[in-house]
């Protein structure tokens, strides 16, 4: 079969009844290998030509030697040294060297690792992200979500064609409504570096992290706030200055 005929028979598999698909010569798996083929056409771009060419091994075993002798030492002050030495690197390079060769910078060498504050502090940590979903129409699809590092648990927002900053930010607002309902807090979160990720975005958890007005005609913690109140009163309302 020509992929017209494979477009065709995934397009047309969703118009027919369910007992009407169990006569197809195709699986269900064959089609979505094809509509997975099919975006994989559309999308990949060509490879890239490639770049600058590899700097020797001795000085790379350098640079590694160097960071793991002297674990207070930055990007830089490893650059400095080396050009003390005859050698022309950018920090840049050196970070790269570094970063292939799995050394962290110099705070994290010299204290608790990547993976051990994410196993400390899972109960207080959200990571959100968008990912694209094709369509058989080749059509592009996001769909933002959040997962709980604690529990694994993921909270599908949201999807649409069009994500912008307003869009995510009115999605976490809710998101962090119905985590109040459940009491639950959280102190760090996880996102790149996406332009939609405005400052918006990060004023309503900063916001969450200040303590909230709770109504004070809600029983006995209702009371509680009263008394608070009246022990707090000033004993004159100052005037506003015109």
């Amino acid at each position: 079969m020509s992929w017209t005929d494979r477009a065709l028979i995934a397009a047309l598999t969703r118009l027919l009844p369910t007992r009407r698909r169990l006569g197809l010569l195709v699986t269900p798996a064959t089609i979505l290998r094809w509509h997975g083929q099919l975006a994989a056409r559309r999308w990949t771009t060509q490879p890239a030509r490639p770049g600058r060419p590899a700097f020797p091994a001795g000085l790379r075993a350098l640079v590694v030697r160097l960071a793991t002798e002297n674990p207070s030492w930055g990007y830089r002050r490893i650059q400095g040294e080396l050009a003390g030495l005859g050698y022309r690197i950018g920090a840049s390079t050196v970070w790269k060297i570094l970063h292939a060769a799995g050394i962290d910078p110099a705070p994290r060498r010299i204290g608790p690792s990547w993976a051990q504050f994410l196993r400390a502090q899972a109960r207080a940590i959200l990571a959100c992200d968008l990912l694209h979903l094709d369509t058989i129409t080749l059509h592009r699809l996001y769909a933002f979500l959040v997962i709980e590092h604690a529990n694994r648990r993921v909270h599908i927002l949201g999807v649409t064609a069009h994500p912008t900053g307003a869009w995510l930010t009115q999605l976490v607002r809710n998101l962090c409504f119905d985590l109040d309902d459940t009491r639950r807090r959280f102190r760090f979160l996880i996102r790149d570096r996406d332009a939609k990720f405005t400052a918006q975005f990060d004023t309503v958890f900063t916001d969450r992290r200040r303590p909230r007005h709770q109504n004070a005609g809600a029983g006995a913690s209702g009371q509680r706030d009263r008394r608070t109140l009246r022990r707090l009163r000033p004993t004159r309302t100052p005037r506003p200055h015109p």
